[in-house]
C-alpha cells in the first residue's frame, strides 16, 4: 500500500511515498484502535445528545458515562502500546514511523482532558449532589468539557476517514491476510461493553441522589455544553484547513 511516514525517532519531519509491508502486529494494532474509536466515537456523540436535556436523562447521562470508560481503555492502552513500541526502538513499529507531528503535541493534552472528564464525572456520581466535595469536581467536569472537546474534535476529524477502511480491512480476504486475530479484536472490544455495562448497573444505587435532584437542573442545554461545542466547532474547522487530513496516505 501506499503510505507516506516518517523514518523513525530523531528523523526529519518530511515524509516519503514508499511502498511498505507492515508487521501484522502494527497492521493489528492499528485495527483495533480504529474498532475502539468507532464504539467510542458512538457512545460519545450519544453522551453529547444526551448532555443537552440533563434534566430528564442524567440517570442515563451517568450510565454512559460509566459504561464509555472501558472502550476507552481499549484506545487508550492499544494507543499507548504503539507510543511504547515506537519510543523503544521496535522495528516493526519505527518501520511504520509515528503521527504528524501536531497530532503527537496535542496527545498528551487530550488524554490529561480525557482522563480529567472521567474521573471526575464518575467521582461526581460515587458522592452525590449533596456532598460538600461536589461542587469543587463539578467546576472540574465542567472545565473537562470545555478543554476536552475541542481537542477531541480536532482528533476525530484527522482521523475518522481512516476508520471505515481499517475497520473493513478485517472483512475483506485482501487485507485480512496482512493482520491475523480479528476475533481477538472484536473479543476484547465485546468484554469491555460488557464490563462497562457491568459497572454501570452496579453503581445504579449511586444514581438515585442525582435522580431526586433533576428538578433543580435547568430545562435548557447547559452553558458549558455550549461553550465546549462552539471551541469544537472552531477546533474541528481549524484543523480541517491547517492539517488538511483528506491529503494523507496511508
Amino acid at each position: 500500500m501506499n503510505v507516506r511516514t516518517e523514518r523513525g525517532p530523531g528523523s526529519p519531519p518530511e515524509q516519503t511515498s514508499t511502498k511498505v509491508e507492515y508487521h501484522p502486529t502494527v497492521v493489528g494494532n492499528e485495527r483495533l484502535i480504529a474498532l475502539a474509536g468507532f464504539v467510542l466515537l458512538v457512545l460519545i456523540i450519544t453522551e453529547i445528545v444526551i448532555t443537552t436535556n440533563l434534566h430528564a436523562f442524567m440517570p442515563v447521562h451517568i450510565f454512559i458515562g460509566i459504561f464509555l470508560t472501558f472502550p476507552l481503555l481499549i484506545k487508550m492502552g492499544s494507543t499507548g502500546y504503539r507510543f511504547v513500541s515506537y519510543y523503544t526502538g521496535s522495528p516493526a513499529f519505527v518501520k511504520k514511523g509515528p503521527p504528524r507531528l501536531v497530532m503527537r503535541l496535542l496527545a498528551p493534552l487530550l488524554l490529561i482532558a480525557t482522563i480529567s472528564l472521567v474521573v471526575s464525572g464518575i467521582t461526581l456520581a460515587l458522592l452525590g449532589p449533596t456532598n460538600a466535595l461536589s461542587v469543587w469536581v463539578l467546576r472540574l467536569h465542567a472545565l473537562s468539557v470545555i478543554c476536552w472537546l475541542p481537542l477531541l474534535a480536532l482528533h476525530v476529524g484527522s482521523y475518522i476517514w481512516r476508520v471505515p477502511r481499517l475497520i473493513l480491512a478485517d472483512w475483506r480476504k485482501r487485507y485480512s491476510h496482512l493482520a491475523s486475530g480479528r476475533g481477538w479484536r472484536y473479543g476484547i472490544t465485546l468484554i469491555a461493553l460488557l464490563a462497562g455495562v457491568s459497572a454501570a448497573v452496579l453503581l445504579l444505587p449511586h444514581m438515585n441522589p442525582w435522580v431526586a435532584w433533576e428538578p433543580n437542573l435547568p430545562h435548557n442545554i447547559p452553558g458549558t455544553l455550549l461553550a465546549a461545542l462552539f471551541f469544537a466547532c472552531l477546533s474541528g474547522l481549524g484543523g480541517w484547513v491547517i492539517l488538511k487530513p483528506w491529503r494523507w496516505r496511508e
